[in-house]
């Protein structure tokens, strides 16, 4: 057997923000900080930061008065903002900025009187918090069939918006059936799925058709890890997520000869290169890194946790 190896793979510029406003916050102000949600939807990284003193909380009722709160990179509504800002808590706002985008379009398109259809997947943090930007008149979309179910105001009057991390081509046949039903429907100025949802999907559909594997590194909870296992799947490739090396059953690969691996957007690389070691000791003789996009977006950390300029890397 030989590797393949995804390019590009794994964290992108919004997780590894993420990442650092919490370790940034716990260097600041000492344990604990208090992070409303999983900061990104990987459960290595969730436990790292517990172990240095992140405290994980589902709501805010569950934070102490006066404490440092950080809010995940999938959002909040603003009802959990204006919680915050009632209850005196210290905030760092750790949403990727390509969500916040969607949440201003959100916004804009509410002022200008339209009503909102958002494209996402239900009781996901992000779509929560995207839809928690209106009071009202937001409508999810889960599936194609769902477009013909809608009930809304106006016809006229109508736009819509996605959640970042959905597959490219499931979300394009879904825009396909809300434009055919409502030809006046507005849509953003750029898409919203974000950059590197975009390019691990690309990426996999490069890689899929050249194995008879692929396994994708991410967590149960993680969109976009999901995704590119359904990538995989629908180019005609057996593909399978797991979280970590220790979840790989050596009897997925009889009979194989080529295995493609990549990571979800959350997933740390030090467990694509455990998955490696262990794909070598179970007789894959090689590892192909593959060319692909190179990455170098990245995103300023909120006021009060940036480093001074002499300090920087």
């Amino acid at each position: 057997m030989d590797a393949l190896l995804a390019q590009p793979r794994g964290f992108c510029a919004g997780v590894d923000r993420a990442i650092e406003i919490v370790e940034r916050a716990l260097e600041a102000f000492g344990r604990p900080i208090y992070v409303r949600h999983e900061i990104v939807h990987n459960e290595h990284v969730v436990g790292e930061l517990r172990d240095k003193g992140a405290i994980f909380v589902d709501e805010l009722d569950q934070v102490p008065d006066g404490a440092v709160v950080i809010f995940s990179a999938h959002g909040v509504s603003r009802a959990v903002r204006a919680e915050a800002d009632r209850r005196g808590l210290r905030v760092f706002d750790a949403t990727c900025p390509l969500v916040t985008k969607v949440h201003v379009e959100v916004a804009k398109m509410r002022r200008d009187g339209r009503e909102l259809i958002m494209i996402g997947h239900a009781g996901h943090p992000e779509v929560q918090g995207t839809m928690g930007q209106a009071d009202d008149g937001i409508y999810l979309v889960e599936k194609v069939d769902d477009v013909a179910r809608l009930q809304v105001r106006d016809p006229q009057r109508l736009a819509y918006v996605t959640q970042t991390t959905l597959s490219v081509d499931d979300c394009r046949e879904i825009i396909a059936a809300l434009k055919a039903r409502f030809p006046a429907i507005a849509e953003p100025k750029k898409q919203d799925i974000c950059y590197a949802t975009q390019n691990r999907q690309d990426a996999v559909k490069a890689m899929a058709p050249q194995c008879d594997l692929v396994l994708v590194i991410g967590s149960p909870t993680s969109s976009n890890s999901n995704r590119l296992r359904e990538v995989a799947q629908k180019m005609g490739c057996e593909a399978r997520m797991i979280g970590s090396a220790a979840e790989l059953d050596p009897a997925w690969l009889a009979g194989k000869h080529r295995i493609g691996v990549t990571a979800g957007a959350s997933a740390p690389e030090r467990l694509v290169e455990e998955l490696l070691d262990r794909l070598k000791s179970l007789g894959v003789s090689s590892v192909e890194p593959l060319h692909g996009v190179r990455e170098n977006m990245t995103f300023p950390l909120p006021r009060g946790l940036a480093r001074p300029k002499a300090q920087a890397d």
